[in-house]
Order: structure tokens, then sequence, then C-alpha cells
């Protein structure tokens, strides 16, 4: 019963694949930003809003070493990637 369930389920995504395929780039960025943001929301409500001391004193040394590093130029980094790849792909 759980195989015919997945076999449906697959072809539904397959069938679906090939439609957004077919949609004009600009649709086709439209579905993805709005995908991601559905991701985004779902992921961040299982995670906490900012590390505390103790989640990062769990981390390797070197890997503590790291923290603080690299800072974003954006306050958006996922809007600033997607402006990227549009620019790049269009």
């Amino acid at each position: 019963m759980n195989d015919r369930i997945n076999s449906k389920v697959m072809i539904e995504l397959q069938q679906l694949q090939e439609q957004v395929l077919k949609l004009p780039i600009k649709e086709r960025w439209n579905l993805v930003q709005t995908v991601l943001a559905s991701i985004q929301q779902e992921t961040l409500s299982s995670i906490s809003p900012q590390p505390t001391l103790e989640t990062l004193s769990e981390l390797d040394p070197w890997t503590q070493s790291l923290i603080g590093v690299i800072s974003l130029e954006s306050e958006n980094p996922e809007e600033s990637y997607v402006n990227y790849l549009e620019e790049k792909y269009s």
C-alpha cells in the first residue's frame, strides 16, 4: 500500500516538475522565491533565533575561531543571491 502511494506521489511530482519547467523564467523565479520563503519559515520556526553561548561553546574550537569572520553585506542574503542568479541567467 505504501509503495503505491509513494509511486503516485512521485508521478505527481514528475508531472508538476514538467509543468513548472514550461513556465517562463520570471514565473519560475517567483515560484522558487515562494518555495524558498516557505522552507525558510518552516526551518526558522524550529531553530532558536540566536545561538547561545552554551551552544557556541559546544562547537569545535576551530569552528569557534570562524565566528564573526564573514559579515554579510545585505540584510537578506537569500534575496541578494536570487538577484545575482537572475542577473547571471537572464
